[in-house]
């Protein structure tokens, strides 16, 4: 008997039965596919508005803060609602890895707010240092890996507009160095040396000054935020970077024309400079009804000003009947994940990730209330055709590849001397 040839055979035979059955075995549901992905690269979310809290709530007083739980933080008296972000809800929306926004207003003398973003980097160092267990100050990619794998949530710093280094590039390097990750360029209105999305321009992008904070900030490692810019601004910003951009909260204008989107000439250039897109949650950025309504509002706001003329109450009074009769729609789910579908499409699946804005909006659309929820969004994707792989490349690993490749640029820079602009005063 030919033994080798009679197992070949049995084994021939025994794939012939259960081919049928391989054939049948059902694909993993969207629900699987999604907890799958995110089991394996956890949400790496490029903007939560913490710090903010606490300080519009708190004063940046935080003893006695419990982060565990937050969801009892509502006071309607203050007009402030429950806070998005707590510890418990991160763990559950299943995040490994933040950017905290050091937010201050643009509307601060510039001085003021330089002091406003040391509290706010002071501030929400101290929290991350209370809740030990939970989370890990990281400033870079090996960093945030570590903290991945131990189960803590990697705690990046992130400034969101260039009024909070006074225009000095020598604040920038401070700011650097104490653990800024990245700078948003500009926040809702211009600054000495770049326009914003939602200002009237003055500079026509970037001055050379401007160009030379993406040269500084790139130098060192620092990732350029494209959010908030104007498309002038972006176009200057891509010329000048030799390091991967980012948009660390902003969605597609083709799809929604707000400003604060990012239009389809940018999105084209996204994947030759290596960044990314991280798809904001905010209704008006997201849903073009929602922005119409808000545009509605303003001119409904304008009318009623001119009609109670000396009556401010009056004109609150008669808006608040407005709003009450013509709710703010919302968007869903679904809005985001066609702005991801697009973004992809234009740019690439390794160009896009999340950045919620949890704790910087009043509202968030349906279905994306807190942090808790990302699991939702990639059940959804999921079943849009998004692969496991796709998935993990827009949680995490998307981020961490930008921010690997700025840090690797930044040691080829070593030993060139820093860009230096004159002291002002």
């Amino acid at each position: 008997m030919n033994l080798p040839t009679t197992r070949a055979a049995l084994a021939l035979a025994l794939f012939a039965l259960a081919g049928p059955a391989l054939a049948a075995a059902p694909a993993a549901s969207p629900e699987a596919v999604a907890a799958a992905a995110l089991k394996a690269a956890p949400v790496w979310d490029g903007h939560n508005d913490v710090p903010e809290q606490l300080r519009d709530r708190r004063s940046n007083v935080i003893a006695g803060f419990d982060f565990t739980d937050t969801t009892a933080t509502a006071d309607p008296a203050k007009n402030l609602i429950a806070m998005h972000t707590d510890l418990a809800r991160l763990r559950k929306g299943r995040v490994g890895a933040q950017f905290w926004s050091v937010y201050v207003s643009a509307s601060l003398p510039e001085p003021q707010a330089v002091q406003a973003t040391l509290e706010q980097i002071d501030v929400m160092k101290r929290l991350i240092a209370a809740n030990p267990r939970d989370m890990q100050f990281c400033t870079d990619s090996a960093c945030v890996e570590s903290a991945m794998k131990q189960g803590r949530i990697a705690s990046l710093l992130g400034m969101e507009g260039g009024h909070s280094i006074g225009g000095s590039l020598a604040v920038l390097r401070q700011m650097y160095a104490l653990g800024a990750r990245y700078m948003t360029l500009t926040h809702s209105k211009n600054n000495a040396w770049a326009d914003a999305s939602t200002d009237k321009p003055v500079h026509n992008g970037l001055t050379p000054l401007g160009k030379d904070m993406v040269r500084e900030m790139q130098r060192l490692g620092m990732l350029v935020d494209l959010s908030h810019v104007s498309e002038k601004t972006m176009m200057d910003a891509l010329d000048v970077a030799a390091a991967p951009v980012i948009f660390s909260h902003s969605n597609a204008r083709t799809l929604n024309g707000h400003p604060r989107n990012v239009p389809d000439s940018v999105l084209a250039r996204i994947k030759a400079n290596g960044g990314i897109v991280m798809v904001n949650f905010y209704p008006p950025f997201v849903n073009s009804p929602t922005w119409e309504w808000q545009a509605a509002r303003a001119a409904e706001k304008g009318r009623l000003d001119v009609v109670f003329n000396g009556n401010p109450d009056g004109a609150a009074s008669a808006l608040a009947a407005w709003e009450k009769a013509n709710p703010a729609p919302r968007g869903g789910i679904a809005e985001v994940a066609d702005h991801l579908d697009h973004i992809r499409k234009l740019a690439g699946v390794d160009h896009v990730g999340l950045g919620g804005d949890f704790d910087g909006i009043e509202v968030s659309v349906q279905g994306l209330d807190d942090v808790s929820a990302y699991p939702a969004l990639f059940t959804e994707l999921a079943r849009r055709g998004w692969s496991q792989a796709d998935l993990e490349k827009l949680s995490s690993r998307n981020m961490l590849r930008v921010l690997k490749a700025a840090e690797a640029y930044a040691a080829s820079q070593r030993g060139k001397p820093a860009y230096e602009n004159p002291t002002t005063f």
